[in-house]
């Protein structure tokens, strides 16, 4: 069989997600791969098709009990031989699995890191055709990954172990460029085929809201989402428990999950979850990592997480099924407190890297910008050339307040405090707290002692942390950072700039991504297909989407599939699900459509014009398609114009044309260096760029005089890269 064929046969699906073919196609040449693929994206097929075309079996390191057993019961629901090897197995239930992959009964075999250290699956490993290792979740096999895992580091040595080296491949959300590079030397992958996958979804909404009470907030957001399955993310235990008890009191459907339940009752609430009982799980960031449920439709964290990197993985558990959902952070001050704490308490190494991690979270958290361009940028992706449309800072109707005269007061105040306080003593003296602390070093007797008495100390601290986002003023140091000047803040307090803040009024309609959801779809035969989904799921004792996803389930309510033919073209359904369970979902169908004949011809009809009407905007779009639009971008630069008069003439940021350009040189195209590396400092930008490494950029310009800018170092390194 070929790779199609297999989708088909076991997924029910007709065609790959962006990538998969490409990395599918590379492990079985027999090269190393490394897909790094947002959440939702379709990693595991990626490895779990090359397992069923290769000889020998396929041993897959995952970091999660719940993770494994997830898998590996989809698999079997599926009709593929897989298995797993975890703590939970008795002496007995190993001896077993053991025995059975000797005789290359399985497939694929999930193992726990950990398993690695034992010297009984080292044997097995020696003693069975080991096709290939894949590593999920790979990210943790690197210190500067948000999980690190120490035992992911024997990966290698492991697979050092066997009598001939397998097909290596690593998958991950979750990886910035210096974790990307840490997971290919430390699993040693031989010259991989790399597939980076966009780090947008375009069916997640973000947005930022800074309520005065967080319980109400979400009180007033689930009543507008009553019916919907959501998972509420707490920073701790503690807060864990106060709102999943509020919300029980309130009749609300809620669950929680933390370390610091029994493990009994962990499994008990993650599963009731799971398995569609109960709607909301109220969990710390102990719940998720693997939790496969595609019809997570929002997920709201209730304190901000200290980096992107949990933030967008956890963020990412919406959604999974490619239906409109929404991620919601309610963030306050005091988060920032929470989490530095946290990272006191956690591991001492890497210290440093964390709060830089934490400094990030808040400006994605104040900044006026694009969410989704914030997210993209961070992860080393270029940006959208123009602001999504589809988040809290895009689509909200806001008006701008002018607030130059408190940027004026906030940074005259951290100046005459020397540059060496933290924002909460910066907003303490414009305050004018009678503090002991302030009396002694004699702030009372600046003149901006008290200035801005008049506003509440967090609405303060909140426009400090704006000033930050948008670059007038700078954290430095770890634990206890200390707010400075930048070179910016001084065109602010010459008074040659203005600045304005944006201040949300009124909150549209946020579900701008509604391609699917717009769709006709026969509503209550939906509904009757979930509840006989629920009964199939109940008895087989396996989630229910694990029977069909929320996704074929509409497919069906669109189409009414009442032969077995009609229904193999539903996609989610293949062969052996059809066999085990085609005809009880055909029932229902064919005894709607038998009971509501003149509601299915409306329906239909309804299609038939949808259809037209999407035949119509396709021969437009086609008509009107533009050409590639860095493309236009170099046409416009070989025509005279420079960078600012592009970005103009196109509507797009500066950033973007430089990085248009940067896209030219790598294809090859010519451009004159000399237009953006002034002549004089190209010897001093080589040698940085040897120092340094072209990985990231601000090593490089923190090496180099203030004057060359970040443009400049841009293009030497393209130029350097594509002549080393």
């Amino acid at each position: 069989m070929d790779p199609v064929s297999i989708l088909k046969k076991y997924y029910g699906y007709d065609s790959f997600r962006p990538g998969q073919r490409e990395l599918i196609d590379a492990i079985l040449l027999g090269r190393d791969a490394l897909g790094i693929m947002p959440t939702g994206g379709g990693k595991s097929i990626c490895y779990q098709i090359p397992a069923l075309l290769l000889e020998g079996v396929t041993i897959v390191i995952s970091p999660l009990i719940s993770l494994m057993k997830d898998q590996v019961d989809t698999l079997k629901e599926y009709g593929i031989s897989a298995e797993l090897i975890n703590s939970t197995l008795s002496t007995s239930e190993f001896k077993e699995v053991i025995s059975r992959a000797r005789v290359g009964e399985y497939k694929l075999l999930y193992v726990a890191p950990e398993r690695l250290e034992t010297e009984s699956f080292l044997h097995l490993m020696e003693e069975v055709p080991v096709a290939m290792v894949a590593t999920d979740e790979a990210h943790c096999i690197s210190q500067w990954g948000h999980d690190f895992r120490p035992s992911y580091k024997r990966i290698h040595s492991m697979i050092d172990r066997l009598e001939k080296r397998p097909i290596v491949a690593a998958f991950t959300a979750t990886a910035t460029p210096l974790v990307k590079a840490d997971i290919k030397e430390l699993l040693d992958l031989y010259e991989p085929f790399e597939f980076v996958s966009s780090f947008d979804r375009p069916n997640l909404y973000f947005e930022v809201r800074k309520p005065d009470n967080k319980l109400h907030e979400i009180q007033r957001y689930l009543k507008e989402h009553s019916n919907e399955s959501g998972v509420i993310y707490c920073a701790t235990r503690k807060n864990v428990d106060e709102v999943c008890e509020r919300l029980n009191k309130l009749g609300v459907s809620a669950t929680k999950y933390h370390a610091g339940l029994n493990e009994n009752e962990r499994i008990h609430n993650q599963e009731s979850f799971l398995f569609d009982q109960i709607p909301i799980m109220v969990a710390t960031n102990a719940f998720g990592m693997g939790i496969d449920k595609p019809n997570v439709r929002f997920v709201i964290h209730y304190n901000m997480p200290k980096n992107m990197e949990s933030y967008y993985q956890e963020a990412g558990r919406a959604g999974r099924d490619g239906e409109a959902s929404e991620c919601i952070l309610l963030y306050s001050t005091q988060d920032i407190m929470t989490n530095r704490y946290l990272i006191e308490m956690g591991n001492t190494s890497g210290r440093t890297v964390e709060y830089e991690k934490l400094n990030s979270m808040v400006d994605y958290c104040n900044t006026e910008g694009c969410l989704r361009n914030f997210i993209l940028n961070y992860f080393g992706q270029d940006a959208l050339e123009r602001p999504c449309e589809h988040c809290g800072n895009c689509n909200n109707d806001i008006e701008e307040t002018d607030i130059t005269i408190e940027a004026q007061k906030i940074l005259s105040c951290v100046k005459r405090m020397q540059e060496r306080f933290g924002a909460s003593q910066v907003a303490d003296v414009l305050k004018g707290a009678n503090t002991q602390k302030i009396r002694s070093l004699n702030f009372h007797e600046l003149s901006t002692y008290g200035i801005m008495r008049d506003y509440p100390k967090d609405t303060i601290k909140e426009l400090i942390s704006f000033l930050i986002a948008e670059g007038y003023l700078q954290l430095v140091g770890t634990q206890y950072p200390i707010v400075q000047l930048t070179e910016a803040s001084y065109g602010i307090l010459k008074g040659g700039k203005s600045i304005s803040i944006k201040r949300v009024l009124v909150k549209e309609n946020k579900k701008a991504y509604t391609a699917e959801n717009n769709k006709v779809m026969d509503h209550i035969l939906f509904e009757h297909l979930r509840k006989i989904r629920q009964t199939v799921a109940e008895e087989q004792r396996i989630q229910p989407f694990m029977v069909f996803a929320d996704t074929t389930l509409k497919e069906m309510a669109r189409f009414y599939p009442v032969t077995q033919e009609e229904m193999m073209q539903i996609t989610g359904v293949g062969e052996y699900k059809m066999e085990k369970y085609g005809e009880i979902f055909l029932e229902i169908v064919r005894n709607y459509v038998a009971e509501y004949p003149l509601e299915v011809e409306r329906i239909k009809l309804a299609l038939q014009e949808e259809r037209q009407q999407e035949s119509f905007n396709k021969v437009q779009t086609q008509k009107s398609a533009p050409r590639d639009s860095y493309k236009r971008t170099y046409e416009l630069y070989r025509a005279g114009r420079n960078l600012d008069e592009i970005a103009d003439e196109r509507d797009l940021t500066r950033m973007t044309v430089e990085n248009h350009l940067i896209k030219c040189v790598q294809e090859g195209l010519e451009v004159n260096y000399a237009d953006f590396i002034p002549i004089e400092y190209e010897a001093q930008i080589i040698e940085a760029i040897e120092q340094c490494g072209t990985m990231l950029l601000k090593p490089i310009k923190e090496c180099l005089p203030e004057e060359i800018s970040y443009t400049a170092i841009k293009f030497m390194v393209a130029k350097y890269s594509l002549n080393k």
